[in-house]
């Protein structure tokens, strides 16, 4: 017996010299593997700003609870108090994991605050903790339709967040570590890929415009009981789009209670027939092509006209009205005779170097270049109406853009939703001449005076010059009588145009519907702050004059 317990005492120390000795190389590397694990090291996703740093989009840091099955199915009462403090169905998740039972690494619920996170897991073997980025929005609906938002593997679905994905987005990076039985980290073995975190982007919004552009919408669409609306404000001089509101609007950071038709940037994807705001070019492109002048009168009686049999009317007679007063006066006798005087490729050609039925340079998903039937297609009632802004389809931001023409002594820039940098010049193109530009400029400053149709866009002691539209909507079988949309775009001031901005507000059905009443006071609210907060000095000194006389006088 004494020899059979040296000879196994023998082995057993024999066995452990072995094991210790020759063999260690191969039994630590047994264990790592077991204990060794790759993992994600996360990293932000690019912010998107506004032009002066302000955040419109941000990451914020949350916890992802994962669990392994094999584990975490050893520990019930342990898992039945992770579902109960995360709102989980146990039973549900229960059947979950022995479904996956297979796998290592199977998530429980994303995303949830750290601290509700770390409660959860405490003390509870197989149930572990992830480190994530939830995108959040600090803007809300204010800027909800431009900046879009992410899924929840934070990659792009709408706005901005889409179409600049792979510049915002994060290359998570990867490192080998050593965890224990519980899955805690417990020695950082070495780092596979470095984490790289997105490009921020800055976008040409001014926030400060973009919360007066929304709530002075809003309030436009609430007073008239209207359907829908979407505003522009552009810098005439770069581009840029300063702010773009729609209506309705929805929470980016619950978008998923929302309803689709309210993720719809409306500004740029919706078209409609833009009316009367048309005029203006359509008097350009005469002028451009000598075929009148400023002092050129057209006679508008008896205040209709046929073509081929249908009838064009204006709200009365207006008897014989030079340029200006066809705008002042919005005549849509006298415009279809001005377009008329062209030819049809001459006209079609002119609206084209405008920019309608183009793209505007903006890009944007599902975005719209509009509805410009070509001239070829066009029968002699097509000819006329055009003249008027029926027969072809703008967005509001197209039609902004147009407006610049005016403001830039007829050279065309690209709309740009991102900041350009001082350094860098736009492109421009030369589409009409600088005296057409200027004289039309002059021209639509008369609608927004005493006898024009857009009294309400007048700001104190600025001069404004613009144009309104009121549009009857299509429906098949024709127009309808009781169904409008109201519109009015314009420049500001006229003696050194700097803002641009179109106002569309769809189906108004309360306190008018006229484009003068509706959207012409959006134009004047917006504008009117925006002058004050760029320190774009007034331009009109009479009329400041004026109203600092009579306020004078109400004193004494």
């Amino acid at each position: 017996m004494l020899v059979l317990l040296v000879l196994m005492f023998t082995g057993l120390v024999a066995r452990a010299a072995y094991l210790q000795v020759y063999n260690q190389d191969f039994l630590l590397g047994e264990g790592s593997q077991r204990q060794l694990r790759t993992i994600e090291t996360p990293a932000y996703r690019g912010a998107i700003l506004d032009r002066f740093g302000t955040p419109l989009a941000i990451s914020t840091p949350v916890d992802s609870v994962w669990a392994n099955p094999k584990l975490a199915l050893q520990d019930l009462p342990g898992l039945k108090k992770v579902t109960k403090t995360l709102g989980l169905n146990f039973k549900d998740s229960l059947e979950k994991l022995k479904q996956r039972s297979n796998r290592e690494f199977v998530y429980l619920k994303r995303r949830i605050r750290p601290e509700l996170a770390v409660s959860a897991v405490k003390d509870v073997d197989g149930v572990y903790l992830q480190r994530e980025y939830e995108r959040f929005y600090p803007e809300g609906e204010v800027a909800s339709h431009l900046i879009g938002f992410t899924n929840i593997d934070n990659i792009g679905q709408e706005g901005l967040e889409r179409i600049y994905q792979d510049h915002l987005k994060a290359t998570t990076g990867k490192r080998k570590v050593l965890r224990n039985r519980k899955g805690q980290v417990v020695e950082d073995i070495a780092q596979v890929s470095a984490a790289h975190s997105g490009k921020d982007l800055f976008t040409s919004i001014d926030m400060r415009l973009q919360y007066i552009t929304y709530r002075s919408l809003a309030s436009a669409i609430k007073h008239h009981k209207a359907k829908s609306g979407s505003a522009v404000l552009m810098d005439a001089e770069t581009g840029e789009v300063l702010s773009i509101a729609n209506l309705p609007s929805f929470n980016p950071n619950s978008h998923q209670s929302q309803k689709a038709s309210h993720r719809r940037n409306r500004a740029v994807t919706d078209v409609f027939e833009p009316g009367s705001v048309i005029k203006p070019f359509t008097l350009a492109a005469a002028l451009d092509r000598n075929l009148f002048s400023k002092k050129s009168r057209i006679n508008t009686a008896p205040g209709y006209m046929k073509v081929t049999g249908f009838p064009i009317r204006d709200f009365r007679n207006y008897g014989e009205l030079d340029l200006a007063g066809i705008l002042k006066k919005s005549s849509n006798v006298g415009a279809s005779k001005i377009a008329m005087s062209m030819k049809a490729e001459h006209l079609w050609s002119a609206f084209t170097d405008y920019g309608f039925g183009e793209p505007t340079g903006a890009s944007f998903p599902a975005s719209s270049s509009g509805y410009f039937r070509h001239y070829m297609d066009w029968q002699p009632l097509d000819h006329a109406t055009v003249a008027f802004g029926y027969g072809l389809s703008v967005t509001t931001l197209q039609l902004a853009r147009a407006y610049t023409l005016f403001a830039n002594e007829g050279a065309l820039l690209p709309a740009s939703l991102l900041k350009t940098n001082g350094d860098e010049s736009a492109e421009k193109t030369k589409v009409m001449k600088s005296s057409t530009a200027n004289l039309v400029l002059r021209m639509m400053e008369q609608v927004v005076g005493p006898q024009g149709t857009a009294q309400q866009a007048a700001i104190t002691g600025y001069r404004v010059a613009g144009k309104t539209g009121t549009i009857k909507k299509s429906a098949e079988g024709g127009y309808l009588d009781d169904s409008y949309t109201a519109v009015f775009a314009g420049v500001v001031p006229v003696s050194n145009p700097r803002l641009v901005m179109a106002v569309m507000v769809d189906e108004p059905t309360q306190n008018g519907y006229y484009g003068g009443q509706v959207a012409a006071p959006v134009f004047q609210q917006v504008m009117s702050q925006a002058l004050r907060l760029m320190n774009i000095s007034p331009d009109d000194l009479p009329a400041i004059r004026r109203v600092a006389s009579a306020e004078k006088k109400g004193v004494l």
